[in-house]
């Protein structure tokens, strides 16, 4: 799937499911939230915490999506498309960093 087909994917379920976007504060609060049950499975599955009994059962994955959907809803409802964004911010990052990390010592 292109991020041009989920956006319109994900368009596509709000109409049908939805009923409509919340609003961009709202999606904002949900986003950080979502963020927030990623950083728990890495802190405790891949850090120093201890993994919580609760916690063994959480799919990384379905949690990335859950992160992934609500970027989509912002950028469907605020006009922005990921595809042709994610395109130039890689260009971007290439003239920007092209040497830097393969220069970076700590990185070697």
């Amino acid at each position: 799937m292109t991020l041009e087909q989920a956006q319109k994917a994900v368009g596509d379920w709000i109409k049908q499911y939805g009923v409509r976007y919340f609003n961009e504060l709202t999606n904002m609060a949900q986003l950080t939230e979502e963020v927030g049950e990623v950083a728990r499975i890495i802190a405790r599955r891949y850090g120093e915490q201890s993994e919580k009994e609760s916690d063994k059962g959480k799919d990384l994955g379905d949690e990335l999506a859950d992160v992934l959907f609500v970027i989509i809803c912002l950028a469907n409802q605020t006009g922005v498309d990921l595809q042709a964004a994610l395109k130039k911010n890689l260009e971007k990052k290439t003239s920007r960093d092209s040497a830097r990390h393969q220069e970076n010592e700590k990185l070697n």
